[in-house]
């Protein structure tokens, strides 16, 4: 039995490295995202294969705009109208907030699409295809809130609620395995963070709203594959039974840079799976990093020479680079701009640094300067720019200095208590 498991298809997101193409009126990072799900879909109907399976997160958030919607059904419906069953795995992204549902992909099963199956919440489905049963478990993503707001985890600490959460799924997988059927090739299907993962931003992007879930709860000798979707870069956790992350079909952002894209084509057979990891021709993403403050002279053709050497044609580029204040004039946008007309979008990102030293007070013990106007005297002696501003610097700290005895005087119970100057002395240590 042939599977396609893609994942993390998130479409609609990274327009802000695109722009819009005239000839379509879209976003070409939105023609970027549709051209890699149909290339899937394409795969899926040239095999042909018997049974996809979508790992999660549609699109960036539960209610995409409508004709993002819209260019994800007319790839799905493909499928529909090719006969191939399609299970939707509902993902953090396509939930509200509060794990509440998911949101976006329900459409589907309300409409009672043909062959489609939505996941959004753990249980075992049996499948018929072209070539025979299959049984998938689904696992959607799952958040603490589900136990927060339950009377049994009042008192309870995060990592306490955090084991709870995760005592109930094990009992709960438990169950859904004990029911399944040993003669049929099974899958599970879950959209999770799994300990073992190499994360990337993702792992930032659901912080304190997830949870780990580890390798031992997936790993078993039950399922013939598992199929994972959350994390954007393609690896194989396990290999018997395979526990595979597809990953992201497109570049999200710079965060996945360095990562091949793709979908896994999957030979599904009991106690017997073969599986490969199929890339995509996705648009690439490069980062130019030069630091110009050590530079003596013309910065500018430095600079010039590093975009030179990277091949940016059609990519989305951005270029960070240091440059020291007496630099920037040197720098010309008008020539950058040129140099990086090939590539698809750009983004200059200079930085300034400050290589002048610091003057720094000397070292006095704090004992020898418990005097405000001594410690105001030492500071402005050690910054002269500071000189015409001396007089009224002074006059202004004796008149705070007289304020502020007044307001002790007042507020103190007998015997008073001496005023120490000591946080007026090491505000001026940090102002240095």
């Amino acid at each position: 039995m042939k599977i396609l498991h893609l994942s993390d298809i998130h479409l609609g997101s990274g327009l802000s490295h695109g722009r819009i193409n005239p000839a379509t009126g879209l976003n070409t990072r939105l023609e970027d995202f549709i051209a890699a799900l149909a290339a899937c879909i394409d795969r899926a109907l040239a095999e042909p294969v018997d049974l996809v399976l979508f790992g999660g997160d549609a699109f960036p958030d539960a209610t995409p705009p409508p004709l993002v919607h819209q260019s994800f059904a007319r790839q799905f419906r493909r499928l529909a109208d090719a006969g191939i069953p399609t299970v939707l795995l509902v993902g953090n992204h396509d939930q509200h907030a509060q794990g509440q549902g998911g949101a976006s992909l329900s459409l589907y099963r309300t409409l009672g699409v043909p062959g489609f199956l939505v996941g959004d919440r753990l249980a075992t489905h049996p499948i018929e295809t072209r070539r025979g049963s299959v049984q998938v478990i689904t696992l959607p993503w799952l958040t603490r809130s589900t136990l927060l707001t339950r009377p049994e985890t009042g008192g309870l600490s995060l990592a306490e609620v955090h084991q709870l959460l995760l005592e109930r799924l094990r009992l709960a997988l438990e169950g859904e395995i004990r029911q399944l059927d040993p003669t049929l090739p099974t899958v599970l299907l879950a959209h999770a963070l799994v300990d073992t993962a190499q994360y990337g931003s993702e792992r930032y992007l659901s912080a304190g709203k997830g949870f780990t879930i580890p390798l031992s709860f997936l790993a078993r000798p039950e399922f013939d594959y598992v199929a994972l979707g959350h994390v954007h870069r393609h690896q194989v956790l396990c290999q018997d039974p395979p526990v595979v992350y597809s990953g992201s079909i497109e570049r999200v952002d710079f965060g996945e840079e360095g990562e091949e894209k793709g979908y896994v084509l999957v030979n599904l057979a009991k106690g017997k799976t073969e599986f490969q990891f199929c890339p995509l021709p996705t648009r690439p993403f490069r980062t130019i990093r030069v630091d110009l403050t050590e530079v003596a002279q013309d910065p500018q053709a430095v600079l010039l020479g590093a975009i030179a050497r990277v091949d940016i044609r059609e990519a989305v580029v951005r270029v960070m680079y240091q440059v020291r204040a007496d630099q920037i004039p040197l720098i010309n946008l008008h020539e950058l701009q040129k140099a990086l007309e090939s590539a698809h979008s750009v983004s200059l990102l200079p930085q300034l640094v400050n290589n002048q030293p610091i003057a720094r007070l000397p070292e006095v013990a704090l004992e020898q300067c418990l005097d405000p106007s001594h410690a105001l005297q030492l500071y402005l002696d050690h910054h002269p720019g500071l000189e015409p501003l001396r007089q009224d610097l002074l006059t202004a700290l004796q008149t705070l200095d007289g304020n502020l005895e007044q307001v002790d005087q007042e507020n103190l119970d007998p015997p008073e208590r001496p005023r120490s100057p000591e946080p007026v002395i090491q505000q001026l240590t940090l102002l240095s």
